[in-house]
């Protein structure tokens, strides 16, 4: 349901349509998404899949920091941090975008290599 969501209000808003609104529907929808992959946890031994786990949190971590530059987009909250506009364009404004296609990246891997991992050490056994 976070993935779902997450999709929906970043389409949503690449595409500006209520964006004042969908920007929480993708916030909401990477805190769920983060949430269920952290309740996922793995208590074995095996180094590679504990560093997939690892690369996967911080994925979820560049998720709702996108969440949330992406809701500044819109509100600005952020904005009074900068003494001037030209500073906030250059390090905060529309950089949700990055965050949330390295997010993407990272995440499609980790799910890629988590399941080769994970089925070879289910044929091992």
């Amino acid at each position: 349901m976070g993935g779902a969501l997450m999709v929906v209000g970043a389409g949503c808003f690449a595409l500006m349509w209520q964006q004042q609104t969908v920007c929480w529907v993708f916030l909401a929808g990477a805190l769920a998404f983060t949430t269920m992959q952290l309740m996922q946890t793995y208590e074995g031994r095996d180094m590679t899949i504990r560093r997939l786990k690892r690369i996967q949190g911080l994925a979820d971590l560049l998720f709702v920091i996108a969440g949330i530059l992406m809701c500044d987009n819109v509100h600005g909250f952020l904005r009074p941090m900068f003494s001037n506009m030209t500073d906030y364009i250059n390090y905060v404004f529309n950089k949700w975008v990055i965050l949330l296609l390295i997010a993407a990246i990272l995440e499609v891997y980790t799910v890629h290599r988590l399941d080769r991992e994970l089925s070879k050490k289910n044929i091992k056994e």
